[in-house]
């Protein structure tokens, strides 16, 4: 019964910066890994980020040293994008599964999703 609700998206020019925010509601205490993922138009989606029970992150290479992933408390998830580029341009979904290790970010090994937030990145 946990849901989860982003927020944040927007328009931003190329070099700008957004930040994502993944509301938790329900049973906040069970132990998850969560993530971020984006989809294109006619992409599929892919995984942006993970991270675990332990702290440990992992990131997709194309935005590696451009957008980091944190929590503001136990009910906040957050996605701070940094030197947006256009192809940054999707919509981003925040997502968990019951587990403390992550599995490779697979939208089959994700039971737990946002409605997604829309992230505009102008030239």
């Amino acid at each position: 019964q946990v849901r989860l609700e982003e927020s944040g998206g927007g328009s931003v020019q190329a070099g700008g910066s957004l930040r994502l925010s993944c509301a938790v509601y329900g049973d906040t205490g069970l132990t998850f890994c969560m993530s971020w993922f984006r989809q294109s138009p006619g992409k599929e989606r892919e995984g942006v980020v993970t991270l675990d029970a332990y702290g440990r992150t992992k990131y997709a290479d194309p935005v590696k040293g451009r957008f980091t992933i944190s929590k503001d408390n136990a009910e906040t998830l957050v996605l701070q994008i940094n030197n947006a580029k256009p192809e940054d341009t999707a919509m981003y979904y925040c997502a968990g599964v019951l587990r403390r290790q992550c599995p490779p970010p697979l939208v089959t090994d994700f039971n737990r999703w946002g409605q997604g937030t829309q992230v505009t990145v102008s030239s």
